[in-house]
């Protein structure tokens, strides 16, 4: 009988990329924000920059990152110091001394005498003394086991520098893995030469990476990676030297010609750092840092924290985004994820994304003159989401019925008919139960029915029992809105729920009450009309005067245009008139305000209210003089009045309409 065999499978965190099953990316958010710092008056541009800077509720802005990277830099230097491989020799050279001191106290000759005074008259500086007894004829088997720790030590660190991971792998080595270095560092100089002349092909890679592959971890598949890789390191390196002091400078460099035993090994490093100062002449091979800490670093951890420190200054320049021509792709995401974490690399990626689908999904646009603006894409989503804000506010209102449903069918009359075939009216549920109710009593105790039921059962709707509510066509109306964009709406924040009570009305009448007419008209000094695209973008204005006159005149002749169409005129407003429009044109401003100003206001709302015109008044703030004059003109006109909060301006403006609808 065959045995089953049962393959098993290891599941792991997905390291390839982006994740193939991540959700798309939400823009809802992205373009709420970018929609609000636009309508405060920020370009179109510099909001997507912004919040790209900022961030969204689950993803840290570009401004935080940056922020991370500068702590992460600042913890470096100051936890941190270059005096741990000068640490280490000065203790191996104690140790050294001590023990030999130990051995020449027993031993009796006179050589030991002379030895003895060899010792005590050591030079204080560490590599004076470490040269002076590179001759020395060690007594002691740990003293000199000691000794031959410092030029294994200084050969590590110096090889560490610049390979990643020497320190650990050539401890202990034997002098076959120190040639086997010898002549890699030989050809490796070799191929260094031949690239920086220009003769340098890849076979020549290849059959050095064949012949000393494993002393480079990374797997670079081209010389130029391989150069890559190394001049970062060997410019770390020359950053450590750079940044000691000159006495710890003086101190390496004598050390240095110790490694291993022989200068040999620091000519060669030094060979191969020349060429690649040649290759990458725009590295940072000049820099220093100033370490302040307590936590001392051999060579080669003060070269890879150097190394860290130089990532994370590229880091912080990247995410800035301050420089010309900066963009999301130039961020590099591996070294983000090495230096702050995979999260972080997660929040960039996304961040990035949210701008690419900003951009290829056709919310922006560019104008005639090269700027930057929001596609009427763009103010359709921005509409749509501030209608569902004002229609959320709008049913928890007593009385008032959800925005986002108006429209969809006719007027209801208040009578009901039975339902036909094709009809599209809602049902009236009351009078439809009520029909199956009496059916189905009816139907117990009639012997002829096709369906006699037994009393207790359930009530089963028949198709003859539906009832649909009658309705009628709408009237067709033509809406004004005037909103004020006078300074004092800039200086009392109300300039950004004044565009967004527009953007919410245009999205309702452009989306559900398509027979409806709505034209727009700002005023300030001067009043003019605008379309939502251009009031979304309006920057503020700091100029006085509330030109009502000048407003209602436009607003008179859009009306005249739609003579079968019921007026509707909307006036969002924070101040009493103070201007009015003069007969060559010019605006007359005057605070308090004039007579003549009030005067010609008046009379062109009696105008608008002998056309029949429904007129609301939405007044903003606690301005008494305001509040006489709009409560006076609408006694007088037979106008409303409301006079919401900021926050409830949206939905008093869309409610107010709805309202006007239901009772024409």
């Amino acid at each position: 009988m065959a045995r089953n065999r049962f393959h098993r499978s290891r599941y792991r965190r997905y390291t390839g990329g982006p994740d193939p099953l991540a959700p798309p990316v939400d823009l809802r958010e992205a373009l709420s924000a970018i929609g609000d710092d636009v309508m405060q008056g920020v370009s179109p541009e510099r909001a997507m920059r912004e919040f790209l800077r900022r961030g969204g509720s689950s993803t840290r802005g570009l401004d935080r990152l940056a922020e991370e990277a500068n702590r992460r830099r600042r913890e470096l230097l100051k936890n941190r110091n270059l005096d741990g491989t000068f640490d280490e020799i000065r203790e191996l050279l104690d140790s050294a001394v001590l023990n030999e001191r130990k051995q020449l106290a027993r031993d009796l000759d006179d050589d030991a005498r002379f030895a003895e005074m060899q010792i005590g008259n050591l030079p204080a500086s560490t590599a004076k003394a470490v040269q002076e007894l590179s001759d020395y004829d060690w007594r002691s088997p740990e003293a000199r086991a000691d000794y031959e720790k410092i030029s294994d030590l200084l050969g590590r660190e110096a090889l560490d520098q610049r390979f990643a991971g020497m320190k650990e792998a050539l401890q202990g080595a034997t002098p076959q893995d120190r040639q086997r270095i010898a002549d890699m560092l030989a050809d490796l100089n070799e191929l260094l030469d031949k690239h920086n002349d220009g003769r340098a092909t890849q076979a020549d890679f290849d059959e050095f990476m064949n012949e000393h592959g494993e002393f480079f971890p990374e797997g670079p598949e081209t010389i130029d990676e391989l150069i890559d890789a190394l001049a970062k390191r060997s410019a770390a390196a020359q950053q450590f030297f750079n940044s000691l002091t000159p006495e710890q400078q003086a101190e390496l460099a004598g050390l240095s010609q110790q490694a291993f035993g022989s200068p040999e090994l620091m000519s060669a490093l030094s060979r191969m750092d020349d060429a690649l100062r040649q290759a990458r002449p725009d590295l940072n091979w000049d820099g220093s840092q100033e370490f302040s800490g307590d936590q001392p670093m051999g060579m080669g951890e003060g070269a890879a924290a150097l190394r860290d420190i130089a990532e994370l200054e590229e880091l912080a320049e990247q995410l800035s985004q301050g420089y010309a021509g900066a963009q999301m792709e130039d961020i590099d995401l591996d070294a983000l994820a090495r230096q702050l974490g995979e999260d972080a690399a997660v929040d960039a990626r996304t961040l990035t994304r949210l701008e690419k689908e900003l951009r290829d999904q056709g919310f922006f646009r560019r104008d005639a003159d090269g700027s930057l603006k929001l596609s009427p894409k763009a103010m359709r989503r921005l509409g749509q989401a501030i209608l569902k804000d004002v229609a959320a506010q709008l049913s928890s209102r007593g009385g008032d019925r959800r925005a986002d449903l108006a429209g969809r069918l006719g007027e209801p009359t208040g009578a009901t008919r039975e339902w036909a075939f094709g009809d599209t009216e809602p049902w009236d549920v009351t009078r439809t139960l009520t029909n199956a109710v009496l059916r189905t009593v009816g139907e117990q105790g009639d012997p002829s029915s096709d369906t006699p039921t037994a009393l207790g059962t359930s009530v089963r709707i028949d198709v003859r029992d539906v009832e649909v509510t009658d309705t009628e066509a709408r009237t067709q109306a033509a809406v004004v809105l005037l909103v004020d964009t006078s300074f004092s709406m800039v200086m009392e924040g109300r300039w950004t729920p004044m565009k967004r009570t527009a953007l919410a009305l245009n999205q309702l009448i452009s989306t559900r009450f398509r027979s409806d007419e709505l034209h727009l008209i700002e005023f300030g000094r001067l009043a003019r009309a605008t379309s939502v695209d251009e009031l979304t973008g309006l920057e503020p204005r700091m100029e006085q005067g509330t030109n009502l006159h000048h407003a209602l005149l436009l607003a008179h002749r859009h009306l005249r245009r739609f003579p079968n169409a019921q007026p509707v005129l909307l006036i969002v407003t924070d101040g009493e008139p103070t201007a009015h429009l003069e007969r060559g044109g010019e605006p007359f401003f005057w605070y308090p305000p004039h007579p003549e100003t009030i005067g010609k206001t008046v009379r062109e709302l009696d105008h608008l209210s002998r056309m029949g015109t429904q007129i609301t008044f939405f007044r903003l703030g606690d301005d008494p003089g305001l509040a006489n004059f709009i409560d006076r003109i609408a006694r007088r006109i037979g106008g409303r009045v409301v006079a919401p909060d900021l926050d409830g301006l949206g939905a008093a403006v869309v409610g107010d309409y709805l309202r006007a609808r239901r009772s024409r």
